[in-house]
């Protein structure tokens, strides 16, 4: 008999969190007050659905879990850095993160940026060490890492969502893309990389529709938790969304609309997947998060 979804993640988090532990270690980062905030802000809370994703993925296509927990924890160290950024002043100027005082309100601006960039290029020093891969799957998942991470990826549509004029949904799906469907396009495809590397161009184009799919409707739940949840259930200021003027779903469609569109986009990511035999925790996993609370 399968595990509810919730106590896959919460299994695949343990071992997350375990192999971060150690990544973090003063072993390895030192035990100075830049490593503690590193630690501060990596450890210790999230979901961890991006690792979980890469986990899953690389299972799906037959590769072992020891050659994924390193993309795993690489994607995790990136995801975290880039929280710390976003709660920054002159980002998103967010005071609580899963619950606790952000980077920058425990440890300082300054450190708090340096925490993020230092996460940041530790992440492609794990990445590259993995020792249960090839060097060419090292290669393919340090590129695709770097890539979604990077302008046309993750932080290329933080500028956009810090700057730009946003006037219709379809451009707002342009940002999402970017800002949220990157990082978990990255996560399918470290999976797979850590299966593989002879990567085939219909399963990378099936495992993006599902990763441009699922972050999308991630990217749609969240902004209607800024609206429908509250503080303590959330772990961050609920309407924060609103307060920073920032560019979400509301803008352009109803709560029911957006619930709508939630809907058909899961089914999308679920249909990209499904034929795939073992595939039944990625589609579980997608229609879940339709339904998380946080």
């Amino acid at each position: 008999m399968s595990l509810p979804i919730e106590e896959k993640l919460a299994e695949c988090a343990a071992k997350v969190e375990a192999a971060l532990d150690e990544y973090l270690s003063p072993e390895y980062v030192g035990d100075s007050g830049l490593a503690e905030a590193m630690r501060y802000s990596t450890l210790g809370g999230g979901k961890r659905i991006r690792a979980f994703l890469v986990l899953e993925f690389a299972k799906l296509f037959g590769g072992s879990e020891a050659a994924a927990i390193p993309f795993a924890c690489a994607l995790e160290m990136v995801h975290a850095y880039s929280l710390i950024h976003d709660d920054l002043p002159c980002m998103d100027d967010d005071e609580l993160r899963r619950g606790k005082p952000t980077c920058h309100i425990k440890y300082g601006e300054a450190n708090a940026l340096l925490a993020g960039d230092s996460l940041l290029t530790y992440a492609f020093e794990v990445a590259s060490s993995n020792k249960f891969v090839s060097d060419k799957a090292v290669r393919l998942a340090v590129g695709e890492l770097a890539r979604q991470a990077g302008t046309l990826g993750m932080a290329g549509g933080q500028y956009i969502d810090l700057g730009l004029t946003v006037d219709s949904y379809d451009e707002l799906k342009k940002l999402h893309m970017m800002k949220t469907s990157a990082l978990i396009k990255a996560a399918c495809l470290l999976g797979y990389y850590a299966a593989t590397d002879t990567p085939t161009e219909e399963n990378i184009k099936r495992l993006s529709v599902y990763a441009e799919a699922v972050g999308l409707a991630f990217q749609i739940h969240d902004d209607l938790l800024d609206v429908k949840s509250d503080t303590a259930t959330l772990g961050k200021n609920v309407g924060s969304d609103e307060k920073n003027g920032k560019k979400t779903v509301l803008r352009f469609k109803s709560i029911f609309e957006a619930e709508d569109e939630e809907s058909l986009l899961t089914l999308l990511a679920v249909e990209a997947v499904s034929d795939y035999i073992g595939s039944e925790v990625l589609c579980k996993l997608a229609l879940w998060l339709m339904e998380r609370k946080k």
